[in-house]
């Protein structure tokens, strides 16, 4: 989908969102996460033995609310799990980044990927399907 300027600098001008993801049992599950927007998908960083991660493996529906005050915006999409790898590692610097801890230049980006490794951190691509709210 296509955002507006303004959803788009909404969006790049945040970087905390509440993520709901479906329970096993259908009940919400929802968890405070920072984010990263690319432009046209959204990043975010979780572990693997997380609800967040087991529920949008079962159920990849999700919604992201970016709130600010009394302006918000929901977002709804469809997630896509990146367990490992370059798009993993890339996806975790970006959100990282966005959070003003950026990796240091030149760092070596297969030690990087280890402690993701080791800590069991993986990520999540949201793909925006509808977006609502007056933001």
């Amino acid at each position: 989908m296509e955002f507006t300027d303004e959803q788009r600098q909404y969006l790049e001008g945040h970087q905390l969102a509440i993520l709901g993801t479906g329970r096993r049992d259908g009940s919400p599950q929802l968890s405070t996460v920072n984010y990263c927007f690319d432009g046209s998908h959204i990043f975010v960083s979780v572990t693997s033995d997380r609800a967040k991660w087991k529920n949008t493996q079962r159920q990849p529906k999700v919604a992201l609310l970016i709130p600010d005050g009394r302006r918000q915006m929901v977002i709804y999409g469809t997630v896509e799990g990146i367990p490992g790898g370059p798009a993993r590692d890339a996806a975790i610097a970006a959100i990282r980044a966005s959070m003003g801890n950026p990796l240091p230049p030149g760092a070596d980006m297969a030690a990087f990927s280890k402690q993701l490794d080791e800590a069991n951190r993986v990520a999540l691509k949201v793909k925006p399907e509808q977006v609502l709210g007056n933001a």
